[in-house]
């Protein structure tokens, strides 16, 4: 598995330790597992520097009302799956506890 960044067809940015599911040779749905919804929260503008600006970025879960770690996605609602930036991955495995009490680490 690997921690990806997907967009889905809603908009929703969606950070998750991610694999593709497949029926023999042909990718059928996505796992999601331990997914979190990227909240942007309000854009930085750094004076120093007028080409440079920050976000700040916090973390949700992204279905409220459940108990389940690992939801399936079908191909079809995902837009783009992308590689995130390490400040986001870092904050992800931090909430995630990976690496602490979770054999699982998918970073190993």
């Amino acid at each position: 598995m690997s921690i990806k960044l997907a967009v889905l067809q809603t908009g929703d940015q969606i950070i998750a330790d991610m694999r593709e599911l497949m029926d023999g040779e042909k990718s059928v749905a996505y796992l999601f597992k331990k997914p979190q919804k990227i909240v942007i929260n309000s854009p930085l503008l750094v004076e120093d520097d007028a080409e440079t600006a920050a976000i700040e970025v916090s973390l949700s879960s992204w279905i409220l009302l459940t108990d389940e770690d690992e939801i399936m996605i079908p191909l079809n609602q995902v837009v783009t799956l992308v590689e995130p930036v390490e400040s986001v991955v870092k904050m992800y495995l931090e909430k995630m506890s990976y690496g602490q009490n979770d054999q699982s680490n998918p970073t190993d």
